[in-house]
């Protein structure tokens, strides 16, 4: 990289120390990929450690029946939970990753991040600060999925959408919630049947949001 401008996007490098600067300047790299790329699939070895700058991208399993569920999203500001951990545990990847909005990320080796790790406390820092929360997130995730019933889940999925339409199809929500088309497809049914949601080719609009509010209380 010719500069290392990038780092205002992550405020907490901004006191990377010399030597640890020189060696992302000298190492790193901007690598930009469409909608639909292929980040890494499972079984794949971790070569890289990743910074997201812009866009975003999912990161999925697949069940033995072939059927997708949703870990989480990196977003721009945020790092991959899953690279983090296969570089520390020096691991292949057990999930897979699709670009969902076109991105733009800082790509470092692997054995220069294992060199930053030892030698930098302010990256030391940063790595394990993202990875502490990440991994909380994930938690919350699996108690979503372990202990909360489908229409709880599927409200809240409804209600953290920015404005009033989804555009997503029911497979895709599926996908997302961990659970079978055909579910997903009765349970939003029920939702529109009480009003509170409208229900079109490839989106859903909703309707009654202080509805939707009450089921997660």
């Amino acid at each position: 990289m010719e500069t290392l401008s990038w780092l205002t996007a992550f405020p907490a490098l901004i006191a990377l120390e010399e030597p640890a600067r020189a060696l992302l300047e000298k190492h790193s790299r901007i690598v930009e990929a469409p909608v639909g790329t292929l980040g890494y699939s499972e079984g794949m070895p971790c070569n890289a450690y990743v910074m997201r700058l812009e866009g975003k991208s999912r990161v999925y399993k697949l069940s033995a029946s072939g059927r997708e569920i949703l870990l989480y999203r990196v977003a721009a500001g945020e790092t991959c939970v899953l690279t983090t951990t296969c570089l520390l545990g020096r691991s292949d990847y057990p999930a897979s990753t699709v670009v969902e909005e076109p991105i733009r990320d800082v790509i470092v080796p692997s054995h220069i991040f294992h060199q930053l790790m030892i030698d930098s406390a302010v990256f030391r820092r940063f790595v394990m600060e993202n990875y502490g929360a990440l991994i909380s997130d994930l938690i919350v995730l699996l108690d979503e999925i372990a202990f909360h019933s489908i229409d709880v889940r599927m409200a809240k999925l409804l209600l953290d959408e920015t404005g009033s339409r989804l555009s997503r199809t029911h497979q895709q929500i599926a996908d997302e919630l961990g659970s079978a088309r055909e579910v997903v497809s009765r349970q939003l049914k029920r939702f529109e049947n009480k009003g509170w949601v409208m229900l079109g080719r490839g989106y859903i609009e909703v309707i009654n949001k202080e509805a939707l509010q009450k089921i997660q209380l």
